[in-house]
């Protein structure tokens, strides 16, 4: 009876093994494993507010980063952007949490990436706000200005849609003052929009520059990069 067991088990052991390869996992490379994919972030959240961290004082905390770690890096780049002062440091790790020393009452964005056979594999861009002692309120994120992208080419035209993206940890955005112009920095072309889109006219030939300023209902604002794209001719 113990041999039949025991020949029972080792079937049901070479069953499970076969189903690693390729043909039990589409999703395979062949040899049973994944492809190489980007970083999935787990924590400080996107767009969200972070009151977690160690070492607190009046002016800094120390918040631990985390991703999931993936078999196929050996070691991972974090870019940490302090969106206030527009700094921003990129910190070497083979670990998938990082312990870094922050400001509080700042709003950062952050991503991570790895090589794999000199391809980078990046991860998501997230927002976050490091809370901060005696803050009721907190400014919107700087607007993600979409399209046109950063110096642009656009083909001959007499218009052009001004694409972007905000957020807010209090969900309150109310409005947009868009920014846009030959001149830099740029000039106030429409304020209080609250789609996010703009069709501006535009002349062949010329650089444009543009910027987004975001506001929300506690009147608190934050204003985007300045982009550029050109008009040809």
């Amino acid at each position: 009876m113990k041999k039949i067991v025991f020949i029972i088990c080792v079937t049901i052991l070479t069953v499970s093994c076969s189903d690693t390869t390729n043909d039990g996992n589409p999703n395979g490379n062949g040899n049973g494993q994944d492809l190489p994919t980007g970083v999935n972030l787990v924590f400080p959240h996107q767009d969200d507010l972070c009151n977690e961290g160690t070492n607190i004082t009046e002016t800094e905390s120390t918040v631990f980063f985390e991703w999931e770690p993936n078999s196929y890096a050996e070691t991972y780049t974090l870019t940490l952007e302090n969106l206030s002062s527009g700094n921003t440091t990129q910190y070497e790790t083979s670990d998938f949490i990082l312990p870094i020393t922050i400001q509080r009452a700042v709003a950062y964005r952050w991503f991570v990436e790895y090589n794999h056979q000199d391809e980078a594999k990046v991860s998501a861009i997230w927002n976050f706000y490091n809370a901060g002692p005696g803050i009721v309120t907190y400014p919107p994120f700087p607007a993600d200005l979409i399209a046109p992208m950063m110096a642009q080419n656009i083909p001959s035209a007499n218009s052009v849609v001004l694409h972007w993206e905000g957020s807010d940890v209090e969900n309150d955005i109310v409005g947009y003052d868009v920014y846009v112009s030959t001149n830099n920095p740029p000039e106030l072309n429409t304020n209080d929009i609250t789609a996010n889109q703009l069709t501006v006219a535009v002349a062949p030939n010329n650089i444009y520059y543009w910027k987004v300023v975001t506001k929300d209902a506690e009147g608190n604002t934050s204003e985007s990069n300045i982009f550029q794209f050109r008009i040809l001719e």
